[in-house]
């Protein structure tokens, strides 16, 4: 889990106006955080199939509102990427 300080700067940062906590920018960053926490501990944990279960749906979660961005605002899309440094 994200600690609640952490999860707060990232809202912070991809929020779109200042009271932002829904929008797909926030969402996707925080579950790249979230994706990103839990590879490193698969990394140490390579018997944890159900963390890697919850793993590959966070990233089909992610993948599904990628898509939607792409489609919506393609622009956004691609600076968002390069943001949180995701391939494509």
């Amino acid at each position: 889990m994200i600690a609640t300080e952490k999860k707060s700067e990232i809202t912070k940062q991809f929020q779109v106006h200042s009271r932002d906590t829904g929008s797909a920018d926030v969402q996707i960053a925080l579950l790249t955080a979230r994706i990103n926490d839990l590879t490193k501990h698969l990394e140490g944990h390579v018997k944890d199939h159900s963390s890697r279960r919850g793993l590959l749906k966070l990233v089909g979660q992610r993948r599904r509102l990628l898509d939607y961005l792409s489609h919506a605002d393609a622009n956004h899309y691609q600076e968002l990427i390069k943001k949180l440094k995701l391939r494509k």
